[in-house]
């Protein structure tokens, strides 16, 4: 991680992904100051922030002892304290847009001109609540896989008034604590992450009201079939990678049953020639077909090294 610049975060929320938050730029070596009107919260937080790190530890997953980077974390009295000499304000309250335009006002009023507002949100966007905001040129979302210090994506969605600037001093910020930000170019309820796993979700519980399977076997097909896969290449490069011929191929042979599908649903979103064509020319950019048996080889390998781990953890959990 890179510490060559160190930067004062505020957390404001110190629920389970404020937590995480403070995880994440305490282990990158942060000042943190975490704030939560709940006084229970304020009280539970260092705890639950220092077991967190002392299971990083256990794993090999910090380069300093957990004591060391816990001490970065001081819990602040209010929002002002907390924000008062920050570079970025992690906003992390519930999902209500009255809460977050509240707060954002607050942070508007407290944090310094440069500051950096970003939220949490799952879904709702950054216009939904600081539209009508004098700093809302500095303000966007920030929305993290959960919980971060263990999955590194995080969408950062500008709104159409958030400043370029802004836009790219964020996405370079959290490079440098260790994660891997994407940029979100529109704004759309749900962003990417709540959107793929929204369109699972929705038809994981159709096909348990059919009677198709049940929830245990559908999570038994995503852990170990869809999930295995897609924790090694993502699900554009994993049907690229099983059809000869790559990605055109399969949206031949395979579109028309995905559109029928779709349709079932009430979802009438065909694979265009020209959406394939786009598809396609993204991934042979990123792969060009001659070296396509090459990278099916590295995929077997990488699924064999994750089927080596797990029958290692198997072994441990039986002794």
């Amino acid at each position: 991680m890179n510490r060559a610049e160190i930067r004062r975060v505020a957390i404001v929320g110190a629920g389970s992904i404020g937590v995480a938050f403070a995880v994440v730029f305490a282990r990158a070596g942060w000042p943190v100051r975490l704030f939560d009107p709940d006084a229970s919260r304020r009280d539970a937080a260092p705890g639950e922030i220092a077991q967190r790190l002392t299971e990083l530890a256990r794993f090999g997953l910090l380069d300093e002892t957990a004591e060391a980077a816990a001490a970065r974390v001081r819990i602040a009295a209010s929002v002002e304290a907390a924000v008062a000499d920050a570079d970025l304000v992690q906003e992390c309250a519930p999902e209500r847009v009255d809460i977050k335009r509240a707060l954002f006002a607050q942070f508007d009023a407290a944090a310094p001109a440069t500051a950096i507002f970003a939220s949490g949100s799952s879904a709702l966007t950054a216009s939904s609540f600081v539209d009508d905001l004098p700093g809302r040129h500095r303000c966007l979302i920030a929305h993290p896989g959960n919980p971060p210090y263990l999955i590194p994506v995080i969408e950062i969605v500008p709104a159409p008034f958030t400043a370029p600037e802004v836009t790219e001093r964020t996405l370079q910020l959290f490079r440098d604590a260790g994660l891997q930000p994407v940029l979100v170019s529109k704004e759309v309820e749900g962003f990417v992450f709540n959107r793929l796993q929204g369109a699972v979700l929705r038809e994981a519980y159709c096909l348990v009201r059919d009677g198709v399977a049940t929830v245990e076997d559908i999570d038994t097909v995503m852990r170990d079939g869809l999930g295995l896969r897609w924790s090694v290449i993502g699900p554009f490069e994993t049907v690229d990678l099983n059809t000869r011929g790559g990605i055109s191929s399969h949206a031949q042979k395979m579109g028309p049953a995905y559109e029928r599908m779709g349709a079932e649903r009430g979802q009438h979103d065909p694979w265009t020639p020209e959406l394939v064509e786009t598809v396609a020319a993204a991934r042979r950019a990123a792969l060009p077909l001659e070296q396509w048996e090459e990278r099916v080889a590295w995929r077997d390998r990488a699924l064999m090294a994750l089927a080596r781990h797990g029958r290692v953890v198997a072994s441990r959990k039986e002794s």
